[in-house]
């Protein structure tokens, strides 16, 4: 039995192609999805696929549809009866040319209006009219009415009130889909952090084989640089393990035989032997890819405003349109009562209301690209005015992500250049993260590097070498206790207060002697200062989440000032903290920067990436810091204010006039000699579109 049949699909009105399993928005244009019958749309969906014009095609059609009906717009206007009469123009006349109007419209109608009459159909069949019905309902009374008109006489058409309706609607509709993108080229992204292939010794040879192809008890060589290919244990070989984009833990993390590896995260200069555990759909990998595909799914979406607007005007047009038509045939000639109807659709018709979201939304987007960050997703910088607290990641987004010198304690005092000048001089030969760091340092203060020979790494605890006729070791504390030198009075009693504090501590042993010890530390950002500054000022509350130890979480969460810190946070565990801030209903922003923090970013009620970050973090992401300033979130949350506001006041504008316009236009003056013709109501329509461009166009003048 074939019970595909049974179930429940959902699809957008205005993108039938786009196909859902659960209802919410559609991610081309925000739309509603509607239920739809599953066979046939994914028969529809596959043979779109097959010809391979999905991606681009739904903007690329309405940007083509819009241009052609503005060109047909023009003639159609200055032909309308409306601007002879305003402007006292009259159009050259020629034979035919009264039928002119009637040719071009009804090429707009078919050609720039079909996909809203489908679309409205969809949304009438799914028994959920909005937008696109009311939209339909106006342009096909209007083009029908009018061909009446030219064909049976009796009154004024209304060919160029439905051919600028259809191609404001066109426009804003293409602005629409243009302010918002997709975020399903997340689970993309976290394909590509795996190499395409591995290498796996069988039978005592290397063979390097596609990824697709490993199995289980695999044993598999990792060159130093290279990419783990798979999840599994360590079978020999001793090294350092960046797993940052995997776990958030800004140190490189020690690994020996025996411990546990990620796949997609990067050796350190060790070779390593690898025993796959985990292939496919058990890896870690794709845990995280899963996800970012539940929260995805599972995440509650804003009902767009203009929607709402539109379904309720949708009802008081039909509803008050049918009434009118009703007791104008009973006091009145049927062309009048007609007259009637039409004049009250073409008044309630959401002409402005197509621009009313898009073009601010549109504006906002470039405002917010001019201030340091990017909109992709519409709904995400319209919840951000909601936030009350923002929880970062520690690693690359309120640090660098980076090691820097922290502070450095000599044994004898003053002579703390000479300790960095002899762990730099050995150094200098290394590769590893704390060596960069020490190089880096000792570059910017200009201090000249020492001769050293015979350099030589000792595995996962320093590295020596040969200076001045001397040995020079410089490494972690365990080392210099290997050797017999364990630190004593106020050296030892402050590298015990640097080491609880989280930060790194390097001994530097000169001829069997300690000479001082190097702290370093993930280098906070200076712009983190300032912008948990500026949120508290705003109100609102700030938390960090790190998959580093404790002591390292508690002391940036104090040099900071944040509210709160969650430590040693495994990356599945991330969205869990989320909820738990959303369960006390409050509205929470994440931003980070990592592949860990891709599923956490779509579970979050506004998720912001740091630009500099990793590809699915972006598009995870509903906003991005493009200059890595932190800073920029107080102007996100402040431009989400001003868009809302100014929203607000176009939705007012594009529908409040109805308040008056409605009733003067189904007649309940005409005793008193005052109705509302459907060419004026067409005016004051066209009038409420020209208020809400300039209302939006005021945004661009507001500082942020």
């Amino acid at each position: 039995m074939n019970h595909e049949s049974n179930k429940v699909a959902y699809s957008c009105p205005m993108h039938p192609e786009v196909i859902k399993d659960k209802s919410g928005m559609c991610p081309e244009c925000g739309m509603n999805l509607v239920p739809t019958d599953v066979s046939n749309t994914h028969k529809k969906h596959n043979e779109h696929s097959e010809r391979d014009k999905h991606e681009g095609h739904s903007t690329n059609i309405f940007k083509v549809k819009f241009w052609v009906s503005l060109i047909l717009s023009i003639p159609i206007v200055a032909y309308s009866d409306i601007v002879q009469k305003l402007l006292d123009y009259q159009a050259p006349i020629f034979s035919g040319s009264k039928y002119l109007p009637f040719f071009l419209a009804s090429i707009i109608f078919f050609y720039g209006g079909w996909v809203f009459l489908a679309s409205a159909y969809r949304e009438l069949k799914a028994k959920l009219p909005g937008m696109m019905t009311l939209i339909s309902l106006a342009i096909s009374v209007s083009y029908f009415y009018s061909v009446a008109v030219v064909f049976l006489g009796g009154g004024e058409t209304l060919f160029w009130e439905l051919a600028t309706l259809i191609t404001i609607m066109l426009f804003g509709h293409w602005l629409e889909m243009r302010a918002v993108s997709g975020t399903q080229s997340a689970l993309k992204e976290l394909s590509k952090l795996l190499p395409d292939q591995a290498e796996v010794i069988r039978s005592g040879k290397v063979e390097i084989i596609p990824l697709s192809e490993l199995k289980k008890e695999d044993i598999v060589l990792v060159k130093p640089g290279g990419r783990v290919p798979a999840d599994g244990i360590i079978s020999e070989g001793v090294t350092e393990v960046d797993e940052s984009i995997a776990t958030g833990e800004s140190k490189p993390v020690s690994k020996k035989e025996g411990d546990a590896v990620i796949a997609g995260t990067t050796n350190g200069d060790g070779s390593l032997k690898i025993t796959v555990a985990k292939i496919g759909e058990e890896t870690f990998l794709a845990g995280v890819m899963r996800l970012v595909a539940e929260a995805q799914s599972s995440k509650s979406r804003l009902q767009m405003l203009s929607d709402r607007a539109a379904y309720y005007l949708t009802i008081i047009a039909v509803v008050t349109g049918g009434i009118t038509l009703a007791t104008w045939l009973a006091l009145a000639d049927p062309a009048f009562a007609l007259n009637r109807m039409v004049a009250v659709l073409v008044i309630a018709c959401p002409h402005a209301l197509g621009l009313a979201i898009p073009l601010v939304a549109s504006i906002s987007t470039t405002k917010a690209a001019r201030n340091g960050f990017l909109v992709k997703q519409r709904l995400a910088l319209e919840a951000a005015r909601n936030i009350n607290v923002v929880l970062f990641d520690k690693t690359g987004t309120l640090t660098r992500g980076e090691f820097g010198i922290d502070r450095i304690i000599s044994e004898t005092s003053g002579k703390e250049e000479e300790v960095l000048q002899y762990a730099v001089s050995v150094n200098s030969y290394s590769e590893h993260p704390l060596a960069k760091a020490m190089v880096r340092e000792a570059k910017i203060k200009e201090i000249k590097f020492l001769e050293a020979k015979n350099f030589q790494r000792i595995p996962g605890k320093g590295v020596r070498a040969d200076i001045d006729n001397g040995e020079v070791i410089v490494g972690s504390v365990s080392l210099a206790e290997d050797k017999g030198l364990a630190l004593t009075g106020n050296l030892k009693a402050e590298a015990n207060i640097l080491a609880q504090q989280g930060k790194t501590v390097n001994v530097v042993i000169r001829n069997g002697k300690v000479i001082g010890v190097i702290a370093l530390a993930d280098v906070i950002r200076e712009e983190s200062r300032e912008a948990i500054k500026t949120l508290h000022e705003m109100g609102v509350k700030t938390a960090m989440i790190t998959g580093d130890a404790e002591d390292v979480a508690k002391w940036v969460a104090g040099e900071l000032g944040i509210d709160e810190y969650f430590s040693k946070v495994l990356p599945e565990q991330k969205s869990e903290k989320v909820k738990l801030l959303q369960a006390k209903n409050q509205k929470v922003a994440m931003v980070g920067d990592g592949v860990n923090d891709a599923p956490v970013l779509t579970q979050a009620d506004l998720g912001i990436a740091i630009g500099a970050g990793t590809n699915v973090a972006i598009e995870s992401a509903g906003i991005i810091l493009v200059r890595n300033d932190p800073r920029d979130i107080a102007k996100i949350i402040r431009l989400s204010q001003l868009t809302y506001n100014k929203m607000i006041q176009n939705l007012f504008w594009a529908t409040g006039y109805n308040i008056i316009a409605i009733p003067l236009a189904a007649g309940v003056l005409a005793f008193k000699g005052i109705l509302l013709q459907p060419a004026l109501a067409a005016l004051f329509m066209s009038l409420s579109t020209v208020i809400v461009a300039a209302n939006a166009m005021l945004l661009r003048n507001k500082k942020l």
